[in-house]
């Protein structure tokens, strides 16, 4: 069973560490420490992508700043309590971390596989330039009764197809993570920028599954 949770949720991106190790959190005497890595686009742009490294898998007090790594995980989520609302948290946690040379060929620089539940009614629309859009939140199961809440963005005939799903519908998904910068107006005039984490869907399936899901059954117990 945990086997078939771990398949479930597969992630690798690799690129350049941007940013020193900042303690998160310790289990049992591990210590867990977020850092950033940008993984590049064929567009010649990039995607600041959170990592969260267990101090067993790296040494958190060397500078790596610079140094590329290619790092294998999964794409989790915690919600983060902010004065009177939840804010979803999203990073990479990773099982498996590799430093790699400048010039090492990696196939996959940043791919993800996701095997879930849609969550709550997907969002299709149009953007001001005609593209069609479609938003996903999928429910994913892990071990112990956990689940991880995905957003995940469709385009073009993807958006059309998962406008048309409903919740509980059971899908897997392939794509990328990549981030988003926006604008937050906070108070009366001022705006901060902030940073918001997807999955970019390339292509998506339905699964045979008539059951609707505990991680998707509790999510909209809880909306």
């Amino acid at each position: 069973m945990t086997e078939k949770l771990l398949s479930n949720n597969q992630a690798v991106v690799a690129g350049e560490i941007v940013s020193g190790f900042t303690f998160s959190h310790e289990v049992f005497g591990e210590g867990f420490y977020m850092v950033d890595v940008l993984v590049s686009r064929l567009s010649d742009t990039y995607d600041t992508i959170p990592l969260m490294v267990s101090d067993r898998l790296v040494d958190v007090e060397e500078d790596c700043v610079g140094r590329r790594v290619e790092a294998k995980g999964q794409f989790r989520s915690y919600n983060k309590h902010e004065e009177t609302r939840n804010r979803l948290i999203l990073s990479l946690f990773v099982r498996e971390i590799n430093f790699i040379d400048e010039d090492e060929y990696i196939a996959k620089p940043n791919y993800i596989y996701l095997d879930g539940y849609i969550c709550k009614p997907p969002v299709y629309r149009m953007t001001p330039l005609g593209r069609e859009i479609a938003d996903v939140l999928l429910a994913v199961n892990r071990a112990y009764g956990k689940s991880d809440y995905i957003p995940c963005i469709c385009w073009g005939r993807n958006a059309r197809f998962a406008g048309k799903l409903s919740v509980g519908s059971h899908v897997a998904i392939w794509g990328r993570i990549q981030s988003r910068e926006y604008q937050k107006k906070i108070g009366n005039d001022q705006v901060i920028s902030k940073t918001a984490y997807e999955v970019s869907v390339s292509k998506m399936e339905c699964l045979e599954d008539d059951t609707i899901s505990q991680a998707a059954s509790t999510y909209m117990q809880e909306e």
